[in-house]
């Protein structure tokens, strides 16, 4: 049997190498693991998004039989987004399949499988990273391209608001004001309330950098405080990166950096609520794939094809189209230390 016909078995196709990637080991990312973004698969490649918001006033006091105040009514509008396509490929040559093949073997199968997940695994990892970035921006309220400054959605242009003024928790004032930090802690929580409204919460996170982090735990008005978390640790299992409750947040340093683009400055602190029911979402849309049209979208797809002129090459392929979009921006915070 022909190296290259093997290819042509069910052991290379869509459907087995898409179940092997999806189940491959998750690159670590917090954002990922942490379980904020809720995932579902969509048949088309693009989104719509419907809002509906309502309008609370005061009704004034009229006499008995004078005019009633206008209600005001509900507006809803639609906003279409595309998934970003994200696409990456690979060539094994002919030479390099024949060198792991036994000599003299039919059974080819085994050593060139093992050739495919090697590159498949790259393949993947590199996804998983760059949906975590995805993920990263979207509690920014901006979605970034891999070069970490083009921007692929302004959610705060795209839902038609204006994101409110960073939070300056001034961490390297070397006699800040007493209770500055509490209190900047608690102006981020009731703004944010103000834009959650009546839609439920459970608590307030800030991924922050690690310089962030550092003013933050040595400040003057967190150093007691700190301490005590710290000497708490062992009691509440803590697994992630240091961590820091305080004034009703809870601080994490958050590590995250491929290719020379850090996902979170080393300086800044972004505070998201957690517990909000829509307000992250993680749509997949379906491969562009023949047998993949109008089928529920997979977190990743992966497939090969051989050379169809000479037969010289496989080309691998692996693709993910995802969307991941926080539904209200304007209860995105950044924070920074100075």
């Amino acid at each position: 049997m022909s190296a290259l016909d093997i290819f042509n078995s069910d052991a290379f196709s869509l459907q087995t190498l898409t179940a092997a990637i999806n189940n491959m080991p998750y690159v670590p990312g917090r954002i990922g693991s942490m379980g904020l973004f809720r995932e579902r698969g969509v048949p088309t490649i693009s989104v719509s998004i419907e809002e509906k918001s309502g309008q609370l006033y005061l009704v004034e006091n009229q006499l008995r039989g004078g005019p009633a105040r206008q209600n005001t009514r509900v507006n809803r509008k639609i906003r279409n987004l595309n998934c970003t396509h994200l696409p990456v490929r690979d060539n094994i040559p002919a030479d390099e399949i024949q060198n792991v093949r036994a000599f003299g073997s039919e059974d080819a199968a085994q050593g060139i499988q093992a050739e495919v997940n090697e590159r498949m695994t790259t393949m993947s990892l590199s996804l998983d990273a760059t949906l975590e970035h995805l993920m990263v921006g979207a509690i920014k309220g901006q979605i970034l391209d891999a070069d970490g400054s083009t921007v692929i959605y302004n959610l705060f242009t795209e839902f038609g608001v204006s994101a409110l003024a960073d939070v300056d928790f001034d961490l390297d004032n070397a006699t800040p004001a007493s209770g500055a930090v509490r209190k900047n802690c608690s102006k981020v929580i009731r703004e944010m309330e103000d834009e959650l409204g009546a839609v439920p919460y459970t608590s307030v996170q800030a991924l922050v950098g690690k310089t962030f982090m550092d003013d933050l735990t040595s400040h003057s008005e967190c150093l007691t405080a700190f301490d005590r978390w710290r000497d708490g640790e062992w009691m509440r299992g803590q697994t992630a990166r240091r961590t820091f409750q305080y004034g009703g947040i809870l601080f994490e340093e958050y590590r995250g950096s491929v290719g020379g683009v850090t996902f979170i400055p080393d300086t800044e602190a972004r505070f998201f609520p957690v517990g909000t029911p829509d307000n992250f979402d993680l749509y997949y849309a379906p491969a562009n794939y023949v047998e993949t049209v109008n089928t529920i979208g997979l977190p990743k797809y992966a497939k090969t094809a051989i050379d169809a002129q000479f037969q010289k090459y496989v080309a691998l392929e692996t693709q993910s189209n995802p969307l991941p979009i926080c539904t209200r921006p304007r209860t995105l915070r950044k924070g920074t230390n100075t």
